[in-house]
């Protein structure tokens, strides 16, 4: 039975790309994820755990007055881990994790506030701005709860993105090999 990790690494094998992880609040499980599987070094370039809200920015280049004000658990910020870990690792797509795995709110956000990003090479007809897609979570559970959906719901981002872009190269080469009809 294929896996959402199985799949992300049969995509982009196939498709000769690789990924890179950021993680904050899931502290290295997405990658534990995509290594788990048999392949996974083909298409897995690495992951920064940046557990301590410095290091997004000093690691994954995340804007130090977008931390300063907005904090660590925002939107902004996980599409900024998943540009900078890509740039940083020289991968073809960057996911990022950050989020409140509880037990205590932070940043003012409450337990089980999460976003996951997305960043790669979108096609123009993606409806994406700027390369990457977040999805904002409220997610419910204990803390080992919140951090293993935050890592399905991230590896199920990407999977998103790359089958989306895998219809519309198909779409693609239908229509040139009909004539453009």
């Amino acid at each position: 039975m294929s896996s959402p990790a199985s799949d992300v690494v049969r995509l982009l094998r196939v498709r000769g790309e690789t990924v890179a992880v950021a993680e904050s609040l899931t502290g290295g499980l997405v990658a534990a994820e995509i290594t788990s599987v048999p392949g996974a070094s083909q298409a897995f370039r690495g992951s920064v755990t940046a557990y301590a809200t410095a290091l997004k920015h000093e690691l994954l280049g995340v804007d130090a007055g977008l931390l300063a004000t907005r904090g660590a658990v925002d939107a902004q910020v996980a599409a900024q881990m998943a540009a900078g870990v890509r740039k940083a690792l020289g991968a073809d797509w960057g996911i990022a994790t950050t989020g409140v795995a509880g037990p205590e709110p932070q940043d003012g956000q409450p337990v089980g506030t999460v976003f996951v990003a997305v960043d790669g090479p979108f096609g123009p007809d993606s409806g994406s701005a700027g390369g990457g897609k977040v999805e904002p979570l409220r997610l419910n559970g204990d803390r080992a709860e919140i951090r293993m959906e935050s890592v399905r719901s991230v590896l199920a981002l990407l999977l998103k993105q790359l089958a989306g872009e895998q219809t519309r190269n198909e779409r693609a080469q239908d229509t040139e090999q009909n004539g453009g009809f």
